[in-house]
């Protein structure tokens, strides 16, 4: 097997670093696999000596793959992975040789230190102990980098007094109110045969390369993850040619090295292309179930950027590393499947007979259009407020796009009370005999909805590239086991189920159907017509917060055991201190460039500009260019000067300001404002300054040059 032979041997080197069910049936006792799929499959309670068995067998396993350590892998509510590394190395024997021992207790659980991570007031300072458990629905597995083999086990982390300090904990929660609400529904419809119903997600993930030395020249990239300045470059994107088309040799190699990578890890990538913004792309896996796709997701995120390292380039997560193109979104694509296959949001090709999809189909309307400024801020965070808008991000107005099919069908319902037909699609042509025909689907695409019907899929498009997608999906499952359950709370009463059925469908078509749009959700119209019909528009990260902990959240959470009220009000406290320490970095970095690098190397070439106006005029000529533009100069150099006094008084006045609420507020509102006074006029001067005087690598060569 060569590295170049990729196509012929990805069967082969698939899954190959995962302790999965093909490798348990192999290593593990018969009794003991099938003790452990229990755990999996049923959530039965794992046994103290079947764990010592697993961990003995994961161990071997392990330490033949070249592992030395394991870790239990977690997720804090930093949006990013956190683990402590411990060889299996025991102890020392008498002879000097040593031990190699992993105990089910070791696997089971650890204890990190609680008070060093986010907590938002669970955790005192003195408070430290917290605990990682096995989550052994999600497959360990060994990472292999410069530190040698890590086995690495999914855990979900909590404080020692119970609350949930992680996305895991209550992602599984959630997940288990989803499936508990929908197979009370599907049995109303008469399935008696599935035994589970999971949340399915594929996770699209878009994300930019520069060239590293470049990058390692920009403090605002090093620091912050994007441009804080920058003056775009004569070509953009605007001819459109970026998008698919031909990747270049150097980004191929990296794809390449990225997809064995993940490969070996179990994470099926399938899917690469370049996306619209020059240096961007896209990588995308086939769905699988939520949880190990918010896992895997991780997962692709660390190999994205370590293996760009490799490649003598960086890899940008941040939702807009560029002003003035496309921002990297995190397309979350979630359905609903049976253990036994069967994808409930497959409306079938006559989706007006399909009662069973309208229902569940209306009752997703509903959840979203009760909890749409909760859905809002599941995708909020401060890279996401630079990129929601605009180039192809949707906007910030939650609203819902089925399609024509779907929407001709809510109609009739609507109208007449009920759907007697389905529009379908028709026979493509294209006017070229040579080419096949083939039906085009029954509807378009809308790439400006926030939350899009895609065939038999919703397609959640807020999502910043940067951010974990167990937020979204706990929120989704969320509201949507909470619609589930009061349809079936309805249902389960009814005398005659198929009219109460035939009621509840046309009663959430039109109750709900403020939520549907299918337009262009760019447009100032739309808007207008959104606040018209009561819809929320959250513009920032500041103003969806406060949603986590209204009455309405706080009971749907409650009622599922999902969050506490406690664990709501810290997840809050954590994101209001979030937003004002990210804007403090940035403002900070803003300063260091404009004071160090920006305003000097400007001032320089003013003297230099005035220096060739005295020579020209001591040798009895006058340049009226050179005259302008140090005048120019001189002038945008004053302005970026009294803007870059301001951004250091907002940013010292900050400080002062009482943390939490108050202070993220005011950050947003005066720190921000002063950030952009800054940026305006120091964007003209990179436009007017010598290319060789200006002290850091222009859009040009960052996008361009990879």
């Amino acid at each position: 097997m060569t590295e170049d032979n990729i196509p012929s041997d990805v069967a082969q080197i698939f899954g190959q670093d995962v302790f999965n069910d093909t490798v348990m049936q192999r290593l593990l006792p018969k009794r003991v696999y099938k003790e452990l799929r229990r755990t999996i499959d049923e959530g039965k309670d794992l046994d103290p000596m079947t764990a010592e068995v697993v961990a003995e067998a994961m161990k071997n396993w392990a330490i033949e793959k070249g592992a030395t350590h394991y870790t239990h892998w977690f997720q804090p509510l930093t949006g990013i992975t956190a683990e402590k590394h411990d060889a299996f190395i025991s102890s020392v024997r008498q002879d000097g040789t040593t031990l190699l021992e992993f105990s089910g207790k070791e696997l089971i659980k650890s204890e990190p230190d609680a008070s060093s991570f986010p907590s938002g007031g669970i955790r005192s300072t003195f408070e430290a102990r917290g605990y990682t458990a096995w989550d052994c629905t999600s497959p360990a597995f060994v990472r292999h980098d410069a530190a040698g083999g890590i086995l690495c086990i999914p855990t979900a982390f909590c404080s020692y007094t119970g609350e949930a300090l992680d996305m895991k904990t209550p992602l599984l929660r959630s997940i288990e109110a989803l499936n508990k609400e929908t197979l009370r529904l599907i049995r109303l419809f008469g399935n008696k045969t599935s035994k589970k119903v999971l949340p399915s997600v594929g996770a699209e993930q878009e994300y930019f390369l520069v060239d590293r030395e470049k990058f390692l020249k920009r403090k605002d990239l090093i620091y912050t993850g994007h441009t804080l300045f920058g003056a775009m470059p004569p070509k953009g994107q605007e001819l459109d040619d970026q998008y698919f088309g031909a990747i270049r040799e150097r980004v191929a190699s990296f794809m390449k090295d990225v997809n064995r990578e993940l490969w070996r890890l179990g994470v099926s990538a399938k899917t690469q292309h370049n996306e619209v913004a020059p240096g961007q792309h896209e990588l995308a896996p086939i769905f699988t179930d939520c949880n190990v796709s918010v896992d895997q997701n991780q997962l692709i995120m660390e190999v994205l950027k370590k293996v760009a390292e490799r490649h003598g380039m960086t890899c940008l997560l941040h939702e807009k590393p560029f002003k003035g193109v496309n921002g990297s979104g995190k397309h979350n694509n979630w359905s609903i499947v049976t253990d036994d296959g069967i994808n409930l949001l497959e409306p079938g090709e006559t989706p007006h007979d399909n009662i069973q999809f309208l229902m569940i189909l209306t009752s997703i309307l509903k959840a979203v259009d009760t909890h749409a400024d909760l859905l809002r801020e599941s995708a909020a965070n401060v890279g996401n407020d630079y990129r929601l808008g605009a180039n192809e991000a949707p906007p910030a107005i939650v609203s819902v796009f089925v399609g024509e099919q779907l929407e001709d069908v809510l109609s009739q319902l609507i109208s007449t009370g009920m759907a007697t037909q389905s529009k379908q699609g028709e026979i493509m042509d294209t006017g070229v005999r040579t080419l096949p025909e083939f039906m085009k689907d029954a509807t378009d695409r809308n790439r400006t909805s926030p939350f899009a019907f895609t065939g038999n899929k919703f397609e959640f498009r807020m999502v910043g590239s940067s951010a974990s997608i167990a937020e979204p999906n706990i929120v989704l499952n969320s509201i949507v086991a909470e619609a589930f359950a009061e349809t079936c709370d309805k249902l389960e009463k009814a005398e005659d189920f198929d009219i109460a059925v035939h009621d509840l469908i046309k009663s959430y078509a039109t109750d709900h159907q403020r939520i549907v749009f299918n337009g262009n959700g760019y447009s100032k119209e739309w808007e207008e017509e959104a606040r018209k019909r009561g819809l929320g528009n959250l513009p920032t990260m500041v103003d969806a917060i406060s949603c986590l902990v209204r009455p309405e959240t706080i009971r749907l959470f409650g009622k599922f055991n999902i969050f506490t009220e406690q664990e709501l009000q810290s997840r809050s406290e954590i994101k209001y201190e979030d937003y004002a320490k990210e804007t403090n970095i940035e403002a900070r970095t803003m300063i260091d460039m404009a004071s160090k690098s920006i305003i000097p190397a400007c001032l320089a070439y003013a003297k230099e500009l005035a220096d060739t106006v005295i020579s020209l005029k001591g040798a009895g000529l006058r340049s009226k260019a050179a005259l302008e533009i140090l005048e120019e100069v001189s002038s945008l150099t004053d302005t970026a000067k009294f803007a870059l006094d301001q951004l250091i008084k907002s940013a010292d006045e900050s400080l002062a300001v009482p943390q939490g609420k108050e202070r993220a507020i005011f950050s947003r509102d005066k720190v921000r404002t002063n950030m952009e006074l800054l940026r305006l006029p120091i964007d003209r001067l990179e436009m007017i300054v010598d290319k060789d005087r200006w002290p850091m690598p222009s859009y040009g060569d960052l996008l361009f040059e990879v």
